[in-house]
């Protein structure tokens, strides 16, 4: 288990080096089954360090994408490949390029080998993903988006309004991309966490309080 601490380092060319500041910035990597403890491990999430206060690494969502091996299991003969992507902004100013990935697949009691979407119905289909992305995305702020990528709903929705269309099977959306994000709020960094104020102490613990609550400092023997 690593443990993190803040650390002042001397430089040889004078001043001083803040080890937090090393830490800002730096992107995880985690399958949804290390960080929900559930049977998903092929969704990987990437988490950037946006703050360090004490002992503590606040990440924000940074991207999501699907392990290799999954996406090659997904892809067989005798059925079409449907890909689209669309660049849409979430309600508190984030803008993502979402990629989603679909598949044909045979209807009931179907004689005939193969399962080809014709050109103009693949169309149709990648007109449909794009809508249903875009909707999906600018109604929402970040967090509940990523709510949604977790149990995967966008792509079951998907999959239910092409299927008149074609019939689909194994709608995901592939992969996200931050590409834009507003301006650093430590605020509603600690609102994403459910943190209040983003107040700690010295150990890295969260002060509580009220929202709002004036926090009075402790008394000092010395200055």
């Amino acid at each position: 288990n690593k443990q993190w601490y803040q650390r002042r380092v001397a430089i040889t060319a004078g001043g001083t080096k803040i080890a937090s500041d090393a830490l800002k910035g730096r992107v995880y990597e985690c399958s949804l089954a290390d960080l929900n403890d559930d049977e998903n491990a092929f969704r990987k999430f990437k988490l950037i360090c946006e703050d360090v206060q004490g002992k503590y690494c606040y990440t924000n969502f940074h991207g999501m994408d699907i392990t290799r091996d999954k996406l090659c299991s997904l892809v067989r003969k005798w059925q079409t490949l449907i890909e689209a992507y669309v660049d849409v902004k979430t309600t508190d100013g984030y803008l993502l390029r979402v990629f989603c990935i679909g598949f044909t697949k045979k209807v009931n009691k179907q004689v005939k080998k193969t399962s080809y979407a014709q050109s103009s119905q693949i169309r149709a289909i990648r007109k449909k993903m794009v809508d249903i992305m875009t909707k999906e995305v600018n109604t929402e702020d970040l967090k509940s988006f990523v709510v949604k990528l977790i149990p995967d709903s966008i792509g079951k929705d998907i999959e239910k309004e092409c299927a008149d269309i074609y019939p689909l099977k194994d709608v995901h959306i592939r992969k996200v991309k931050v590409l834009k994000k507003p301006k650093f709020d430590v605020s509603k960094l600690m609102d994403l966490h459910g943190e209040i104020g983003g107040a700690v102490d010295e150990s890295g613990e969260a002060i509580t309080g009220g929202a709002g609550e004036f926090i009075e400092p402790e008394i000092q023997d010395a200055v």
